[in-house]
């Protein structure tokens, strides 16, 4: 009887330092795969380098780890829910990748927006006599980051050598932007083709500005639909927390509780899905 249960020890011995050992290699190969893709978010074309944001990939890595670890660790010592402690876990595994979108999304908007301006100015410039790249120099030390940052760059590498249209593609893979991609093309067939460039700007510029002001018109007409799409997503939670506190005794098999678990993960994934095909709708891209 003793030699078998010490068989059995051993063999359950085995099985746990397997798979204990299998869970190490994955939590490994999740850390490597993380650490990658922090390094690539900073260092390759479109992430941090490119948006002039000098962030050590190292540290990053280091922070988000911590926060992985730590903010988990401490919902479950206070929630003791199970869904809301993953729920958080894959949020701060993605949320390197949301802050760099994020970012990328902001400074295009504000590029978007200093662009017409940008180019009545150069056009301006032109007029009164002065060559492109003249104009350009002008207009970088009156404009502001971002568009400053991205034709001082441009600038720079003509300086160094770099064949104009071999820049101006740089700047554009920098910046996949529709409105800058036009721009981009409207010179081009002016260098190919001649013309007067201070009227293309100019008429780029035109264009831009109408094209900005029918996108701030369908905004604010689409402010209601997606105003109505944060409060019904907010409903259902808000309602959640009173009913959580009007009745606790009540609303505890939700929080303690596997099916309770299943239910708010089940809630959490249709709110998700909802809010995104609200604002799906709303948006209208011109």
């Amino acid at each position: 009887m003793f030699e078998n249960l010490d068989v059995l020890l051993a063999v359950l011995a085995f099985i746990g330092i397997v798979v204990f050992w299998s869970i190490i290699q994955v939590v490994r190969d999740l850390l490597t795969k993380q650490k990658q893709t922090i390094a690539r978010q900073a260092e390759e074309e479109g992430g941090l380098r490119d948006m002039f944001i000098a962030v050590d990939p190292q540290k990053l890595f280091y922070y988000n780890i911590a926060a992985m670890f730590i903010v988990p660790a401490l919902l479950w010592g206070f929630t003791g829910n199970a869904v809301l402690v993953v729920g958080a876990a894959i949020i701060i595994i993605i949320l390197p990748k949301l802050w760099v979108n994020w970012l990328k999304k902001r400074r295009f908007t504000q590029f978007e927006r200093q662009l017409p301006d940008a180019l009545l100015m150069v056009s301006g410039a032109m007029r009164a006599g002065a060559s492109l790249t003249v104009a350009m120099e002008s207009m970088v030390k009156e404009q502001r980051p971002p568009l400053a940052q991205e034709f001082d760059l441009l600038l720079r590498e003509q300086r160094v050598g770099v064949d104009f249209d071999t820049a101006l593609k740089n700047m554009e893979k920098r910046l996949p932007i529709q409105d800058f991609i036009m721009v981009v093309s409207g010179m081009r067939i002016s260098r190919e083709v001649g013309g007067n460039l201070a009227d293309i700007l100019e008429t780029l510029a035109d264009t831009l500005r109408m094209k900005h002001q029918m996108e701030g018109k369908i905004k604010a007409l689409t402010a209601q639909g997606k105003m109505q799409g944060l409060v019904m997503t907010s409903l259902p939670l808000f309602l959640m927390f009173i009913l959580t506190h009007m009745e606790p005794e009540a609303m505890a098999p939700l929080y303690n509780t596997y099916v309770g678990w299943a239910t708010l993960a089940v809630i959490a994934v249709m709110e998700v899905v909802g809010y995104m095909a609200i604002q799906k709708i709303v948006s209208i891209d011109v």
